[in-house]
């Protein structure tokens, strides 16, 4: 009896501890009743009740990714390229995870494929392979929406790689090899222009710093035979004010010493004789001189009844 309390304990303990359910953070946990939906657990500790609830395996919360394999696509212009994508989702509503669609991940995969071939139909090549962003937008446009029936939100859609055929490829490398090779004789050219520019500019600005040049040394030039003329007529206005300056001295100095009528006389007669030896073939004699020569003729005259008295 004992053993069987002892074994009665221990089953109901062990029994209890199963019961007992630690929901972790970033977790959610679905229970049902007698198979139905009773409710959703999420982090902490719960219990249910043995034989009647039933826990189903915890769904994650965080953001998860799901790369699929490329999927052949065609384009607007029947070009056949493989295209494959990543899709970051989370789960919001884990009832509707559970219970919405059955293989969630299957759904989204084969609506990525097939969301991607109607958007790759209504676009060409080249714009297939320009526009990646026009591309991941309406696919996370179009998954967002048809994934929240399914309790999940499609936060981001990247197309990882776009692989055209072969010789696509090959054609696109020879139209890249000469766009490169336009670009560079483009550049050359540039380059060439450039330097024939600057050439013509140098040279210019060359002809123009000379003409500078000569007109700065010719207005230099003029400036000092300017200056030249004026030192020439400062100084023989210089020396026509010594000139006058030594005749007015010399005047002063006769009038200083009183000289009278006789002394001035005979300087008269000096100077008339200066003006005589000169090489002119006329003489203007002033009436002042001719007054001051009968004057002369009248003291010989009487110096010489003078000396007949005598």
């Amino acid at each position: 009896m004992i053993m069987f309390l002892a074994v009665l304990i221990v089953v109901i303990v062990a029994l209890c501890v199963t019961c007992i359910r630690i929901v972790p953070q970033a977790e959610a946990v679905i229970v049902e009743r007698l198979g139905s939906y009773l409710a959703t657990w999420n982090n902490g500790l719960h219990m249910k009740i043995p034989f009647i609830d039933r826990v189903l395996p915890s769904v994650t919360l965080k953001e998860q990714v799901a790369d699929f394999p490329p999927q052949p696509v065609i384009t607007k212009d029947n070009v056949t390229m493989s295209i494959d994508t990543v899709v970051f989702y989370r789960i919001v509503d884990p009832k509707l995870y559970c219970y919405g669609v059955d293989n969630p991940m299957a759904a989204i995969e084969n609506l990525t494929a097939t969301t991607l071939r109607n958007i790759i139909g209504d676009l060409d090549l080249d714009t297939t392979l320009t526009s990646r962003d026009t591309i991941n937008a309406q696919m996370r446009s179009i998954l967002d929406e048809a994934t929240d029936a399914w309790g999940i939100k499609v936060n981001r859609v990247e197309v990882k790689n776009i692989t055209p055929p072969a010789a696509i490829q090959q054609a696109m490398e020879k139209q890249m090899k000469a766009e490169r090779e336009k670009r560079e004789a483009v550049l050359l050219a540039e380059g060439q222009k450039q330097s024939a520019i600057t050439i013509a500019e140098g040279n210019k600005q060359a002809q123009i710093l000379a003409a500078e040049a000569d007109k700065q040394k010719i207005i230099l030039a003029a400036e000092a035979e300017r200056e030249k003329q004026i030192r020439e007529a400062e100084g023989e206005a210089q020396a026509i004010l010594s000139v006058q300056q030594a005749t007015a001295d010399g005047i002063r100095m006769v009038r200083d010493a009183g000289a009278d009528n006789a002394v001035l006389t005979l300087q008269a007669f000096e100077a008339l004789k200066s003006v005589a030896n000169g090489r002119s073939t006329k003489i203007i004699i002033p009436s002042e001189i001719q007054g001051l020569a009968g004057l002369a003729a009248s003291l010989k005259e009487i110096v010489a009844d003078d000396e007949e008295r005598r």
